[in-house]
């Protein structure tokens, strides 16, 4: 059995000093004895007299030093529960101590932060574009016919990128509990062009399930390149869903599913005013089915995501036609973030499908309306068509220092568009930018870019550009606290 070790050094050391004092004493009274009757004179008997009253003071305060360390140790013993004067007990080791209950009650500390930052857009647009959209470049926003947002050059300011956000981390019996609620201030839809709350993020997430809006599953946001244009490349994956997501697994090899919300938009081109389309309406009664298997290594990260949904509409005209249908959506986005070196990463995106349009950061519909007449169904003279399409981006991101940084690229986006679309449809986009961008102190950054985007139309041949250039002030904050 083994000795306790935390009792065996006071008790070995006190019984080794007294033992010691006990021998010294007889020692130096028996060298006392024998040397007195010898011829020695009065003052040498005098000083060994001395010596034998110092060591036996000296055994004095020897055994009030042991007698306080035996105070000190019983004071331990009943501390730890050992028993008072009982013998050395075996001290247990981890095999042998028995099994501790699990604990279902959260295990470490919660977080809670407040994050954003405040932004300001300046800059100079060389050309034209939609004015609801005057702060960024999107293709799908530029004139599809000579000078329909006239005229050319125009400045603008503002502070619509500004975000404001919240989240939370508690660990629970279940599994991590996240949360994350975030805002920014660029109105799209009906408040398109103007500076108002948008809901960017409402989501929680706890353990290996998560419900709300949030990036989508068949988006990967790594890839958005550092730049300072709010919109950014309109071949890359871009949108922010309701959704109910499923991730089981977790870490350097990762698989996340997810059922979305479904939506989609359609184009009736050149039947846009007959009557008989007014009454088609969208049904969406299946959400949509996303999925993505994510690797990440010291190289960077490699992500294979898929979409499959269904896009269906109804005649409620009662009339002689029927016009309702519906379409197989699809698509594939394959995304990686590779090192070149340590201050160099390269941002690319390959996305291809059909009726996956508004997933895309930039596109225009997902569903184009295609003559039926060779059909020989005079009830169904045209049928809606998903439009396929493909679209990349490739992006370098650098680092000169620690106080200077660049991002370079382009992206193309291109749909294959139906035979009864207008020709001035939307047929291609691209975008190409550069930037250089100064962090003066942490958490501070100026800089500027430059921009351009070029809109192709569908059959008349038509194209129009932009080019801007832009500068940005951004400050962001944070605070986290812990409890």
């Amino acid at each position: 059995m083994k000795t306790n070790h935390r009792l065996r050094p006071v008790r070995v050391a006190g019984f080794t000093l007294v033992v010691m004092a006990l021998l010294l004493i007889p020692a130096r009274s028996h060298m006392a004895q024998t040397t007195e009757p010898q011829n020695l004179t009065p003052g040498e008997v005098q000083q060994l007299k001395q010596r034998l009253l110092q060591l036996e003071q000296t055994v004095e305060e020897l055994k009030a030093q042991i007698t306080s360390k035996d105070d000190s140790q019983k004071k331990l013993d009943v501390a730890t529960g050992e028993k008072v004067g009982a013998p050395a007990t075996i001290a247990a080791t981890p095999t042998d101590a028995p099994a501790k209950p699990q604990d279902d009650e959260k295990k470490g500390e919660s977080t809670f932060e407040v994050y954003g930052f405040a932004m300001l857009d300046a800059g100079y647009q060389f050309k034209q574009n939609d004015p609801d959209w005057f702060d960024v470049i999107r293709p799908t926003k530029l004139p599809s016919f000579p000078n329909e947002f006239a005229p050319n050059g125009n400045t603008y300011f503002g502070v619509r990128q500004s975000r404001l956000g919240v989240r939370s981390s508690t660990p629970t019996k279940y599994g991590e509990l996240k949360t994350q609620f975030e805002f920014e201030l660029f109105g799209t839809g009906a408040d398109a062009g103007q500076t108002t709350f948008r809901l960017r993020h409402a989501w929680g997430e706890l353990g290996q399930f998560g419900a709300g809006q949030q990036n989508s599953t068949f988006m990967d946001g790594d890839v958005f390149p550092n730049t300072i244009e709010y919109w950014g490349p309109p071949g890359m994956v871009l949108y922010r869903n309701v959704q109910f997501r499923w991730m089981p697994l977790k870490g350097r090899n990762a698989v996340s599913i997810a059922l979305e919300r479904p939506g989609a938009s359609a184009d009736q081109g050149r039947f846009a005013d007959r009557i008989e389309l007014q009454g088609v309406r969208g049904h969406f009664n299946l959400p949509d089915l996303t999925a993505n298997v994510r690797f990440t290594r010291d190289w960077g990260h490699f992500q294979a995501a898929g979409l499959l949904r269904r896009i269906a509409w109804i005649d409620t005209n009662d009339d002689a036609f029927d016009l309702g249908g519906s379409a197989v959506g699809a698509g594939v986005n394959l995304t990686s973030a590779l090192k070149f070196g340590e201050n160099t990463t390269g941002k690319f995106a390959f996305v291809f499908g059909q009726g996956i349009q508004n997933y895309m950061n930039d596109a225009d519909v997902d569903v184009g309306i295609e003559g039926n007449l060779a059909a020989g169904n005079p009830r169904r003279p045209i049928v809606g068509k998903a439009l396929p399409m493909f679209s990349f981006i490739t992006y370098l991101d650098h680092n000169w220092n620690k106080r200077w940084s660049s991002s370079i690229g382009y992206s193309m986006m291109d749909v294959d568009n139906s035979d009864g679309q207008a020709p001035d449809g939307y047929r291609r986009g691209h975008y190409a930018s550069g930037n250089l961008l100064f962090y003066p102190v942490d958490n501070a950054m100026i800089g500027g870019e430059f921009i351009w985007g070029r809109r192709e139309n569908f059959l008349d041949g038509f194209h129009s550009d932009d080019f801007r250039i832009q500068v940005s002030f951004k400050y962001n904050f944070s605070k986290k606290f812990t409890f």
